[in-house]
């Protein structure tokens, strides 16, 4: 599930920067920021698929992911104005909304015991074709996460793999929120150059 999951977000990022530049995001999101309904609908079609691949991989059932992405997409709608510019790309950005709207719906379900969803859950295999996507294999996979540093590794895992939020990551690994993001953007963009080679 790890290994399939850290394909999918480097997957998910390289394919809509292939099909967007982030340029491009940032002057829709910008315009969307001003109310602009047609740039917001462009918005929504150029990254829709990518972020609703995250939701279902993190939710494993279709109706919530869809439930998770619509939520999301009104939370970009009304917080466009809130971007950041110099905090990081604007899809990246959006699949933190996505992320934390499914956390929410997961830890939701947690308590009101809906779902049984333990560590060993494993959400059944989604239904997604990612296009024009490089072929990765499991032991190159394996090679380029060698690569990284423990705390690199560690991060990503909890982040990625266990579903936690920087600020959660900060309690286990113990050390400062800006180091915490940092490792997880650099060890990101290491894989994704390791796995484009």
């Amino acid at each position: 599930m790890y290994v399939s999951f850290l394909i999918l977000i480097i997957l998910t990022y390289e394919k809509a920067y292939n099909m967007m530049n982030k340029d491009s995001l940032l002057e829709l999101l910008s315009a969307t920021a001003l109310g602009d309904k047609k740039s917001f609908t462009h918005l929504y079609n150029a990254t829709s698929s990518q972020l609703f691949a995250v939701s279902l991989k993190m939710l494993g059932r279709r109706e919530l992911a869809e439930e998770a992405l619509q939520e999301a997409y009104v939370k970009i709608w009304h917080n466009a104005a809130e971007y950041q510019h110099g905090k990081g790309a604007v899809l990246t950005w959006m699949i933190s909304i996505v992320r934390y709207r499914a956390l929410d719906m997961l830890r939701y379900q947690k308590v009101r015991k809906e779902d049984q969803i333990s560590e060993e859950y494993e959400p059944p295999a989604p239904d997604l074709q990612i296009d024009n996507g490089p072929e990765v294999n499991k032991s190159k996979l394996d090679n380029c996460l060698g690569e990284l540093g423990t705390q690199q590794k560690q991060a990503i895992h909890l982040a990625y793999y266990n579903g936690l939020s920087h600020h959660e990551v900060v309690g286990y690994l113990d050390i400062p929120l800006g180091s915490v993001k940092s490792l997880i953007r650099r060890g990101l963009q290491k894989l994704h150059r390791c796995l484009a080679l």
